[in-house]
């Protein structure tokens, strides 16, 4: 088996792939395997029992959206009983940030890999503050999450249909030269998206609406971040299932778990305990009120930008903690740990040269050196919502876990 051929067949294949954001459907319609009794969410697999605060309060949330509980006794009954199953995102051709949850009835983008036919599918970003993801099922949270399935869906989904559909990666190669990183910064992205949208919101909606959507997305620095994630799961699906490479596929949280998939080792989880984000907190909070890490926003980091694409946004640091010279570090370090520079997603103080792609197991263990991840930090209890932003690093064990698990089916 030559390790090297299949990695470089996988990251090729990574980089290769031209995610286009070509619709936006309600959930149950077009993401694979998806039933009216089925929640996705981030991470590899979890139960109710060890689900953590904003894990239960977004689920919660979720079934009050659906109509299917009351409060989060409710939700709990539901679950427990097995009326109401949880997934992974993952599983299903899809991601979510933070708690990550999809029900039945949430519109989803739809991502469509034009150079390998693949799909994926991410949920409408809901902005900053007390909001689903960061697990808060207040009233204005359920009121929020119908206006937008009510009012901005239909009215995003006619306007990407009248778009022909935008090309995510170039997108995000523009953004990266614009001060992002693709993770926790998309300033430059949701501007470029709202600007390429905003045409055809006009031409379908009417004016009062076609305003009111406008502002919500350019109000929103996070309004990109969703269908980047789905473009960047398309990305990493298509170097998935490469026989013999050791190239990281996935990288996920639930709160509780942190999960990897490598492309040589099919659909199987390496998990190990999540840790705790350390970096900057909003007036009221302090590191003791954290949440474990939690998000399928890993995806970015994965797809090699994020964390590994700090250099092109070193006001980041105002966000997560930091310093200039630690996001370019940060940058710098993971060339270590990676198999490609990316052939699309480069950065200008680094003359150009590819973001760091196709994180690969062996060299993490080799190097004892785990991938830097930026995040947004939710509050430990559910119904609270987001309390911080900052960084984190996934346990080794899971890497070692993986390379060890690929020794043994390729005879090492």
């Amino acid at each position: 088996m030559d390790i090297e051929k299949a990695n470089a067949e996988a990251t090729e294949r990574m980089m290769g792939a031209q995610p286009v954001l070509v619709g936006l459907r309600k959930a149950l319609d077009v993401v694979p395997g998806m039933r009216e009794n089925l929640l996705l969410h981030a991470g590899p697999p979890i139960t109710w029992e060890r689900a953590s605060g904003p894990m239960r309060g977004a689920i919660t949330g979720a079934l009050i959206f659906e109509g299917k509980a009351e409060d989060e006794a409710g939700a709990r009954a539901l679950v427990e009983s097995g009326e109401i199953e949880l997934e992974p995102c993952h599983e299903h051709q899809a991601v979510g940030p933070m708690a990550g949850v999809i029900c039945p009835s949430m519109s989803v983008y739809v991502l469509e890999n034009k150079t390998h036919g693949n799909k994926a599918y991410s949920n409408l970003n809901e902005g900053y503050g007390k909001v689903l993801r960061y697990g808060a099922y207040s009233q204005e949270v359920i009121d929020k999450l119908r206006w937008m399935e009510d009012v901005m869906a239909p009215a995003l989904a006619d306007a990407i249909e009248a778009s022909e559909g935008l090309d995510i990666r170039a997108l995000l190669s523009e953004s990266l030269h614009m001060g992002d990183e693709g993770h926790n910064r998309n300033k430059a992205g949701s501007i470029l998206y709202t600007t390429k949208l905003a045409p055809f919101i006009v031409k379908v909606a009417d004016a009062d609406v076609a305003s009111e959507i406008l502002r919500f997305l350019g109000d929103n620095a996070l309004s990109v971040l969703n269908p980047v994630m789905g473009a960047c799961k398309a990305m990493v699906d298509a170097a998935h299932g490469v026989e013999g490479s050791t190239i990281v596929t996935v990288m996920a949280r639930n709160g509780t778990d942190f999960g990897i998939r490598v492309s040589g080792l099919g659909d199987r989880w390496f998990t190990a305990p999540v840790a705790t984000p350390q970096g900057l907190y909003f007036p009221g909070f302090e590191a003791e009120d954290a949440s474990g890490d939690i998000g399928d926003s890993t995806i970015m980091e994965t797809a090699g930008i994020g964390g590994f694409a700090m250099a092109t946004a070193p006001a980041i640091v105002n966000f997560v903690s930091g310093t200039p010279e630690d996001a370019m570090n940060a940058t710098l370090e993971m060339y270590e740990i990676t198999y490609a520079e990316h052939t699309h997603f480069t950065i200008p103080v680094l003359d150009f040269r590819g973001t760091p792609t196709g994180i690969d197991v062996r060299k993490v263990v080799e190097k004892n050196l785990t991938p830097r991840i930026n995040t947004g930090i939710a509050h430990k209890d559910p119904g609270v919502g987001q309390v911080g932003a900052g960084l984190v690093r996934p346990p080794m064990q899971m890497f070692e876990e993986a390379l060890g698990a690929f020794a043994d089916k390729y005879g090492y």
